[in-house]
Protein backbone atom coordinates (compact mmCIF):
# COMPACT_ATOMS: atom_id res chain seq x y z
CA UNK A 1 0.00 0.00 0.00
CA UNK A 2 2.95 2.37 0.59
CA UNK A 3 3.99 2.24 -3.08
CA UNK A 4 0.38 2.76 -4.14
CA UNK A 5 -0.12 5.68 -1.72
CA UNK A 6 3.13 7.45 -2.53
CA UNK A 7 3.61 6.78 -6.23
CA UNK A 8 0.25 5.96 -7.82
CA UNK A 9 -2.49 7.65 -5.77
CA UNK A 10 -1.20 11.23 -6.33
CA UNK A 11 -1.58 10.76 -10.09
CA UNK A 12 -5.10 9.37 -9.67
CA UNK A 13 -6.08 12.28 -7.41
CA UNK A 14 -4.60 14.77 -9.87
CA UNK A 15 -6.84 13.38 -12.61
CA UNK A 16 -9.96 12.98 -10.46
CA UNK A 17 -9.68 16.46 -8.95
CA UNK A 18 -8.61 18.21 -12.15
CA UNK A 19 -11.82 17.76 -14.12
CA UNK A 20 -13.52 20.57 -16.03
CA UNK A 21 -16.45 20.45 -13.62
CA UNK A 22 -14.21 21.14 -10.63
CA UNK A 23 -12.36 24.01 -12.30
CA UNK A 24 -15.42 26.23 -11.87
CA UNK A 25 -15.51 25.45 -8.15
CA UNK A 26 -11.79 26.15 -7.80
CA UNK A 27 -12.12 29.53 -9.53
CA UNK A 28 -14.98 30.47 -7.21
CA UNK A 29 -13.27 29.45 -4.00
CA UNK A 30 -10.02 31.24 -4.89
CA UNK A 31 -11.84 34.52 -5.51
CA UNK A 32 -11.06 37.05 -2.78
CA UNK A 33 -7.80 35.53 -1.59
CA UNK A 34 -5.27 38.24 -0.75
CA UNK A 35 -1.73 38.76 0.46
CA UNK A 36 0.22 35.86 1.92
CA UNK A 37 -1.85 32.69 1.51
CA UNK A 38 -1.49 29.42 3.38
CA UNK A 39 -2.70 26.41 1.38
CA UNK A 40 -3.06 23.11 3.21
CA UNK A 41 -3.34 20.05 1.03
CA UNK A 42 -1.63 21.82 -1.88
CA UNK A 43 -1.59 18.56 -3.82
CA UNK A 44 -0.63 18.82 -7.48
CA UNK A 45 -1.18 22.59 -7.62
CA UNK A 46 -4.61 22.54 -9.24
CA UNK A 47 -5.59 25.85 -7.61
CA UNK A 48 -2.57 27.82 -8.79
CA UNK A 49 -4.03 29.09 -12.07
CA UNK A 50 -7.04 30.55 -10.24
CA UNK A 51 -5.13 32.63 -7.69
CA UNK A 52 -6.12 36.31 -7.99
CA UNK A 53 -3.63 39.08 -8.61
CA UNK A 54 -3.94 40.26 -4.99
CA UNK A 55 -2.10 37.14 -3.80
CA UNK A 56 1.56 37.96 -3.13
CA UNK A 57 2.84 34.58 -1.95
CA UNK A 58 1.61 31.01 -1.32
CA UNK A 59 2.92 28.90 1.55
CA UNK A 60 2.10 25.31 0.68
CA UNK A 61 1.61 22.39 3.06
CA UNK A 62 1.70 19.05 1.21
CA UNK A 63 2.79 15.64 2.51
CA UNK A 64 3.21 13.90 -0.86
CA UNK A 65 6.53 14.30 -2.68
CA UNK A 66 4.95 12.94 -5.86
CA UNK A 67 2.02 15.37 -5.75
CA UNK A 68 4.31 18.34 -5.23
CA UNK A 69 6.54 17.17 -8.07
CA UNK A 70 3.47 17.05 -10.36
CA UNK A 71 2.65 20.57 -9.17
CA UNK A 72 5.91 21.84 -10.63
CA UNK A 73 4.33 22.50 -14.01
CA UNK A 74 1.74 24.81 -12.43
CA UNK A 75 4.25 26.49 -10.14
CA UNK A 76 6.57 27.17 -13.06
CA UNK A 77 3.81 28.93 -15.00
CA UNK A 78 2.75 31.12 -12.07
CA UNK A 79 4.07 34.59 -11.42
CA UNK A 80 3.29 34.17 -7.72
CA UNK A 81 6.06 32.85 -5.44
CA UNK A 82 5.07 29.43 -4.08
CA UNK A 83 7.06 27.79 -1.28
CA UNK A 84 6.48 24.41 0.31
CA UNK A 85 6.78 25.04 4.03
CA UNK A 86 5.53 21.82 5.60
CA UNK A 87 4.17 18.30 5.30
CA UNK A 88 1.43 18.24 7.93
CA UNK A 89 -1.60 20.51 8.19
CA UNK A 90 -1.95 19.46 11.82
CA UNK A 91 1.37 21.17 12.67
CA UNK A 92 2.14 24.20 10.53
CA UNK A 93 5.62 25.75 10.97
CA UNK A 94 4.52 29.39 10.80
CA UNK A 95 4.19 32.14 13.42
CA UNK A 96 0.82 33.21 14.79
CA UNK A 97 -1.14 35.75 12.69
CA UNK A 98 1.33 35.43 9.79
CA UNK A 99 -1.08 34.84 6.87
CA UNK A 100 -3.74 37.03 5.31
CA UNK A 101 -5.79 34.20 3.80
CA UNK A 102 -5.89 30.41 3.77
CA UNK A 103 -7.09 27.89 1.20
CA UNK A 104 -8.01 24.23 1.29
CA UNK A 105 -9.67 22.07 -1.38
CA UNK A 106 -10.59 18.45 -0.73
CA UNK A 107 -8.11 17.93 2.10
CA UNK A 108 -10.11 18.15 5.34
CA UNK A 109 -11.74 14.88 4.29
CA UNK A 110 -8.37 13.09 4.50
CA UNK A 111 -6.39 14.81 7.27
CA UNK A 112 -6.42 12.39 10.25
CA UNK A 113 -7.23 15.11 12.79
CA UNK A 114 -9.14 17.89 11.00
CA UNK A 115 -9.86 19.67 14.27
CA UNK A 116 -6.13 20.06 14.89
CA UNK A 117 -5.61 21.28 11.32
CA UNK A 118 -8.36 23.88 11.63
CA UNK A 119 -6.92 25.08 14.93
CA UNK A 120 -3.57 25.53 13.19
CA UNK A 121 -5.15 27.42 10.28
CA UNK A 122 -6.86 29.76 12.70
CA UNK A 123 -3.63 30.24 14.67
CA UNK A 124 -1.58 31.34 11.65
CA UNK A 125 -4.37 33.41 10.09
CA UNK A 126 -4.46 37.04 11.17
CA UNK A 127 -7.60 38.36 12.87
CA UNK A 128 -10.08 39.20 10.14
CA UNK A 129 -8.30 36.90 7.67
CA UNK A 130 -10.37 34.55 5.56
CA UNK A 131 -10.22 30.81 5.09
CA UNK A 132 -11.59 29.61 1.73
CA UNK A 133 -12.40 25.93 1.24
CA UNK A 134 -14.19 23.30 -0.83
CA UNK A 135 -14.95 19.91 0.65
CA UNK A 136 -17.12 16.95 -0.10
CA UNK A 137 -19.04 15.48 2.79
CA UNK A 138 -22.16 13.96 4.26
CA UNK A 139 -25.14 14.41 1.94
CA UNK A 140 -28.48 15.71 3.26
CA UNK A 141 -30.44 12.94 1.53
CA UNK A 142 -30.84 9.92 3.84
CA UNK A 143 -30.52 7.41 1.00
CA UNK A 144 -27.28 8.92 -0.25
CA UNK A 145 -25.96 9.23 3.30
CA UNK A 146 -26.62 5.53 3.95
CA UNK A 147 -24.54 4.65 0.88
CA UNK A 148 -21.78 6.99 2.06
CA UNK A 149 -21.58 5.18 5.39
CA UNK A 150 -21.49 1.81 3.62
CA UNK A 151 -18.79 2.83 1.16
CA UNK A 152 -16.62 4.84 3.56
CA UNK A 153 -14.48 1.96 4.93
CA UNK A 154 -13.40 0.99 1.39
CA UNK A 155 -13.01 4.66 0.41
CA UNK A 156 -10.67 5.26 3.34
CA UNK A 157 -8.57 2.24 2.39
CA UNK A 158 -8.26 3.09 -1.30
CA UNK A 159 -8.01 6.88 -0.98
CA UNK A 160 -5.48 7.25 1.85
CA UNK A 161 -7.97 7.90 4.63
CA UNK A 162 -10.49 10.00 2.70
CA UNK A 163 -13.84 10.19 4.54
CA UNK A 164 -17.22 10.59 2.85
CA UNK A 165 -19.24 11.53 5.94
CA UNK A 166 -17.43 14.46 7.53
CA UNK A 167 -19.43 17.69 7.86
CA UNK A 168 -17.18 20.68 7.13
CA UNK A 169 -19.47 23.50 8.27
CA UNK A 170 -19.88 22.27 11.87
CA UNK A 171 -16.15 21.55 11.90
CA UNK A 172 -15.11 25.11 11.01
CA UNK A 173 -17.72 26.61 13.34
CA UNK A 174 -16.46 24.44 16.20
CA UNK A 175 -12.95 25.71 15.43
CA UNK A 176 -14.18 29.27 16.02
CA UNK A 177 -14.51 30.54 12.45
CA UNK A 178 -17.46 32.68 11.36
CA UNK A 179 -19.16 31.63 8.13
CA UNK A 180 -19.40 34.54 5.70
CA UNK A 181 -20.23 32.77 2.41
CA UNK A 182 -21.70 29.30 1.97
CA UNK A 183 -22.82 27.20 -0.97
CA UNK A 184 -23.79 23.52 -0.70
CA UNK A 185 -24.97 21.39 -3.60
CA UNK A 186 -24.30 18.29 -5.62
CA UNK A 187 -21.63 18.57 -8.26
CA UNK A 188 -21.13 16.36 -11.27
CA UNK A 189 -20.62 12.66 -10.62
CA UNK A 190 -22.02 9.98 -8.30
CA UNK A 191 -23.83 11.55 -5.36
CA UNK A 192 -21.94 9.76 -2.54
CA UNK A 193 -18.78 11.55 -3.70
CA UNK A 194 -20.17 14.83 -4.96
CA UNK A 195 -22.06 16.68 -2.22
CA UNK A 196 -19.85 19.77 -2.09
CA UNK A 197 -19.52 22.62 0.36
CA UNK A 198 -17.83 25.84 -0.81
CA UNK A 199 -17.35 28.45 1.89
CA UNK A 200 -15.46 31.49 3.03
CA UNK A 201 -15.07 31.82 6.79
CA UNK A 202 -13.41 34.51 8.88
CA UNK A 203 -11.05 34.29 11.82
CA UNK A 204 -12.60 36.65 14.39
CA UNK A 205 -9.30 36.88 16.27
Amino acid sequence: MTFYRERILPHLVDRACGTAGLRKWRAQVASGLTGQVLEIGFGSGLNVEYLPADVTKVLAVEPSETAFRIAGKHIGQSGIPITRIGLDGQSIPLPDDSCDSALCTFALCTIPDPEAALAEVRRVLRPGGTFHFIEHGLAPDPGVARWQHRIEPLQRRLADGCHLTREPVPMVEHAGFIVEELSQQYGAGPKPWSYFTRAVVTNPG
